[in-house]
């Protein structure tokens, strides 16, 4: 995956974590490295010097890596203004910009809490690193967010152009498509993404990134006003904000 120069590339970690590597072949920057022994040898063996990195939250799974990283190649962090990290670090705040001068980089930074309270996306063109907040086919979990907060940040992030490419931290495609097809069964273009997902799996290639045009027609949790999923999350109220809640609630129970 490259933009111009640029070469994005899944570091996976842990179960089914990704780091996602940024590089132009010479610097680099890392995001959310939670672990940093899978991330040491790819920099040594590409001969990249890491000059960032970047943390969405501050989940072990996505931090982990920092004070290794840091020791080993001198990094400079950044990192949410909304929560407190165990290492030196540059506050980041909601619409604010961070230039990497180096890999010619300008990262609009957005505040999507709902995940946790922290939570931020880095958006760079048509690229946004968005951590937990959303996922290929869901999103995450709501463990110190708000459902009002939750959906909030993703009807922000509906807002973006469509082509915007959605590279989130895990690979839970899968069974979050196997989840979806339960609320709407008939959705056709749901059906041929479970069948190019399993294909996809079967061949070792992780499902990130996701376009979100995909998710507009496929992620139940950006599709809570469609009448299908309405009609399967079963609840008496029909609002927006409610049909999320209570799906999200079902999921977390799948």
């Amino acid at each position: 995956m490259t933009t111009e120069l640029l070469h994005i590339t899944p570091i996976p970690a842990f179960a089914d974590n990704y780091i996602w590597l940024l590089h132009n072949k010479v610097h680099a920057i890392v995001i959310d490295p939670g672990d940093a022994s899978v991330v040491e040898p790819v920099i040594q063996q590409l001969g990249l010097k890491l000059v960032a990195i970047c943390i969405t939250h501050h989940h072990a799974d996505h931090i982990g890596g920092v004070k290794s990283l840091v020791e080993q190649f001198g990094a400079t962090v950044y990192a949410p203004r909304y929560g407190q990290y165990p290492f030196d670090h540059i506050a980041l705040s909601d619409h604010e910009h961070l230039s990497i001068e180096a890999l010619n980089l300008d990262f609009e930074i957005l505040w999507l809490p709902g995940h946790t309270q922290d939570h931020i996306a880095y958006l760079y063109d048509h690229h946004l690193f968005c951590g937990d907040v959303i996922f290929a086919a869901g999103c995450g979990r709501l463990l110190n967010g708000t459902p009002e907060q939750m959906l909030s940040s993703l009807n922000r992030i509906k807002q973006l152009d469509p082509e915007t490419e959605l590279y989130c931290a895990h690979e839970y495609t899968s069974i979050n498509i196997d989840f979806a097809l339960t609320l709407e069964p008939d959705n056709q273009v749901l059906s041929k993404r479970h069948q190019d997902t399993n294909t996809m799996r079967a061949q070792g290639k992780p499902t990130i990134p996701s376009k979100l045009s995909l998710e507009l027609k496929t992620n139940p949790f950006l599709r809570c006003t469609e009448q299908d999923i309405i009609q399967s999350a079963n609840t008496i109220k029909t609002d927006e904000l409610s049909i999320f809640t209570k799906i999200r609630q079902m999921r977390n129970h799948y």
